[in-house]
């Protein structure tokens, strides 16, 4: 039968212990380091890209009216 006790066997638990505490705390700042991925938004035209841009324009603006900015808070990938 082990016996239990030993400076050894006190000083794995506090390792342990330490550790579980230090991830625990770590926890929070590794879940805010991480960022939701920016959304995209496809725009598919059919007209060439000097005729277009009129209506490209007026869609970005759209978006600022909704509270998107290009760039910072959504992608567009254009299309033709």
């Amino acid at each position: 039968m082990p016996v239990y006790g030993g400076s050894g066997e006190a000083m794995r638990r506090r390792d342990f212990i330490k550790a579980v505490a230090g991830s625990t705390a770590a926890w929070p700042l590794l879940a805010a380091a991480q960022q939701a991925q920016m959304p995209v938004v496809g725009y598919i035209t059919a007209t060439a890209s000097d005729e277009g841009e009129p209506r490209a324009a007026a869609f970005r603006q759209g978006l600022q009216e909704s509270g998107y900015v290009v760039g910072q808070n959504v992608a567009i990938e254009y299309r033709t």
